[in-house]
């Protein structure tokens, strides 16, 4: 793989930047920047101006409204937004769902959903994992009982991301007991604001809501907001999961990490010289930034598979491994960095509109932000230990 761009993609690479130096709020970027906290309007309003251009969908095939760029166009403008420091695009309807009612869905729910998805209409999140079902999805309960027109759903999510915005959900649940576990799942997307659906916040370590229990007490869902046929669900959960882990690994995130840690390290240290020059350090830094190259590359490669249409199968459960242990280390070595000003920590000075007194460098809170948040990476999608079995029967033909 040559891995210089041509004159076509550096001169796409500079209409990029100059589309994020025009349009990208500084408001958005000061934000992002130093770690605060962007509410629901802040990402709907980076959203709009993207999708004005014509660049929300940028993995969606033309037809549906995409962008149709290659695999090298979107590595490119995804490795640019991360540099500017904008705000990330919400990947459960653009890049979850979406390419499932591309592939699996009715003719009626393409057309009825994803302009709503392109024009913010609707904001959704994911009904996977519950209390006893988290990477084991097919150990899921709760249960959806057909009921003429309807299906009644009961039961419990949880680890549901920014569903305190959402006014959709779609959700894995169990349409029958016979069989194998797996062939007993069905996909189905939810109203939100359906009687009988209640949220919860979970109050994370780094004092943020992001996520949330979902509970459903006898829901009805209309019949038809069922994906693709009933009880197949499972293969569509697994197609989304592989779409899902590869926007976990995050390359663009790392490398825009990566640049603020090595800025960090050849600041002047109180007492001392520079970080960078500490040899154990700069070792550390390099050694993640060699695996760091390595990963964006098999990033391409499983890139390119999703461009050409297929479902990638291991290789994403690689990268998703190897992009969270990349993340997670260059976060400890970020908070390691602000030293003793790491421990101090309140979430509300995160908060829009904070008055709070920094302590430290202003690069301290943020890095221990990150640092305690990021934690989850190699648990959701599918934890690594559970990637790993992925591998091995891949390997193996089990």
């Amino acid at each position: 793989m040559d891995l210089n761009y041509t004159d076509a993609e550096i001169a796409f690479r500079d209409e990029v930047r100059a589309f994020l130096k025009a349009n990208l709020p500084e408001r958005l970027v000061d934000r992002s920047k130093h770690g605060q906290s962007l509410t629901k309007a802040d990402f709907e309003e980076w959203h709009a101006i993207l999708n004005a251009q014509g660049w929300l969908a940028s993995n969606w095939p033309k037809e549906f409204g995409g962008t149709a760029w290659n695999a090298i166009e979107r590595h490119i403008f995804e490795d640019e937004m991360t540099k500017a420091n904008a705000p990330r695009v919400v990947p459960f309807g653009l890049s979850m769902l979406a390419p499932v009612l591309q592939n699996f869905g009715s003719k009626e729910q393409q057309d009825y959903y994803l302009p709503r998805i392109l024009n913010g209409d609707d904001w959704w999140c994911q009904g996977y994992s519950e209390p006893g079902a988290g990477s084991d999805l097919a150990a899921v309960r709760t249960s959806a009982v057909r009921d003429g027109d309807h299906y009644i759903v009961n039961g419990q999510k949880t680890w549901t991301t920014l569903g305190q915005y959402a006014n959709k959900i779609f959700c894995l649940v169990r349409t029958s007991k016979e069989g194998k576990p797996q062939q007993g799942i069905s996909f189905l997307l939810i109203d939100m604001d359906t009687p009988g659906i209640e949220v919860r916040p979970i109050i994370l370590i780094d004092g943020t809501p992001e996520v949330n229990e979902v509970f459903f007490d006898n829901v009805r869902v209309p019949i038809e907001n069922l994906v693709g046929e009933e009880n197949k669900g499972w293969t569509y959960a697994k197609f989304l999961l592989t779409h899902e882990r590869t926007n976990i690994a995050g390359v663009g995130f790392a490398n825009a990490g990566l640049e603020n840690l090595k800025r960090i390290a050849r600041l002047e240290q109180s007492g001392g010289q520079p970080l960078i020059k500490n040899p154990h350090f700069a070792a550390r830094i390099a050694r993640v930034e060699i695996e760091l190259m390595a990963m964006s590359t098999t990033n391409l490669r499983v890139v390119s598979q999703a461009a050409a249409g297929q479902a990638p199968g291991a290789e994403s459960s690689m990268l998703k491994i190897k992009g969270t242990v990349i993340r997670q280390e260059i976060n400890a070595l970020t908070r390691s960095a602000a030293g003793t000003y790491a421990m101090p920590f309140a979430s509300e000075a995160l908060e829009e509109g904070s008055n709070a007194e920094p302590v430290g460098p202003a690069y301290a809170a943020p890095a221990t932000a990150q640092y305690l948040n990021n934690r989850k990476l190699s648990i959701f999608g599918g934890s690594n230990e559970i990637q790993r079995t992925i591998i091995t029967k891949a390997i193996l033909e089990l």
